[in-house]
């Protein structure tokens, strides 16, 4: 089965075959009956012969940080809702948070794989990576990331933090905060700076020996409680850089009889699907992770498919507060 015999099935050209098989113009009727035929027969087109018409894969190479996140399988999700529809294909790489590892995976997706477009989902963006976006000749988007010069999405990680610090810290004498590490200047260094110019706006001295640094889980979040606790008994606040590090922080001061929000108020950020069903419900700064995907996707889709885009286009996305019974 092949064009040919679909066009003949059909009773149109080959020509007509082609444009419906690459999205271009076919009046209604022509292209209901050739996608009865093409149901009908379960024919399926030559990826390779495809390249040779259109000069592309449809492929997309999407590296992310680590599978098991929440807030890594929205973005993916938005991304997969405006790429399938058109047609492309999604190669799906896991760094486990290794920055070496994103580097290589640049380098197969665009020489090996021979894909489209890229979608990078960024922690730490070093300059290896920045040598490898000048040089590589295929459309790059970075995602959770602001990265002057390359197009990007990202989110309002200091705003959003500032912000749920302030709902956290009212009337707190002595607050903690569980962040992680200050490279990943989204999560890290944008989010910390948020807390600690919310300290300082409510005249509060935010002592160092609080400030933790812990990674994206609930375990390392109840270490990082748990230390918090041992220094300063007394703590009354503890915001958490995401989410999940606040599940853990909950977590252990529940087993150590702490109420919350009565003896300790607890926030984080994120607004992930548990935030809203643990007890008690968690104070969270939504960021529209999904959306992010959408809009670096159709980025991607735009500079693929030879629209005006500034390679330096930069989206910075809004944020939500949502107040709930983790703070008074």
């Amino acid at each position: 089965m092949d064009i040919n015999e679909i066009a003949r099935l059909a009773g149109v050209s080959r020509a007509t075959v082609s444009r419906y098989l690459n999205n271009g113009y076919v009046s209604q009727a022509k292209r209901e009956e050739i996608a009865r035929v093409i149901e009908e027969t379960g024919y399926v087109p030559s990826r390779q012969a495809q390249q040779l018409r259109t000069g592309r894969t449809n492929l997309v190479g999407v590296i992310i940080p680590k599978i098991n996140s929440q807030s890594v399988s929205r973005m993916v999700a938005g991304i997969t809702e405006v790429l399938t529809p058109k047609g492309y294909q999604i190669l799906l790489a896991d760094t486990d948070n290794n920055e070496q590892r994103e580097v290589e995976y640049l380098h197969t997706f665009a020489e090996k794989n021979h894909v489209d477009g890229i979608i990078l989902i960024a922690t730490i963006v070093t300059k290896m990576h920045a040598e490898v976006f000048s040089s590589l000749d295929v459309p790059i988007v970075v995602l959770g990331q602001h990265i002057e010069g390359q197009a990007c999405v990202y989110h309002d990680d200091y705003h959003a933090s500032l912000d749920v610090s302030r709902a956290t810290l009212k009337g707190s004498r002595c607050p903690a905060y569980i962040g992680v590490i200050e490279e990943d200047v989204a999560a890290g260094h944008m989010r910390h700076q948020g807390f600690l110019d919310a300290c300082a706006e409510a005249g509060i001295a935010a002592r160092e020996d609080l400030h933790m640094i812990s990674d994206f889980t609930p375990e390392s979040g109840y270490l990082a409680c748990e230390t918090i606790m041992e220094r300063a008994p007394e703590c009354d606040a503890i915001v958490c850089a995401t989410d999940t590090i606040a599940f853990g922080a909950l977590t252990c001061l529940r087993e150590y009889g702490h109420r919350v929000p009565e003896d300790i108020q607890v926030s984080g950020l994120g607004d992930s699907e548990f935030s809203r069903i643990v007890y008690p419900s968690l104070t969270t700064a939504h960021l529209f992770y999904k959306s992010s995907g959408c809009s670096a996707a159709q980025m991607l889709l735009n500079s693929i498919e030879g629209k005006s885009v500034p390679r330096s286009r930069e989206l910075k996305m809004g944020y939500e507060i949502h107040v709930r019974t983790s703070t008074r």
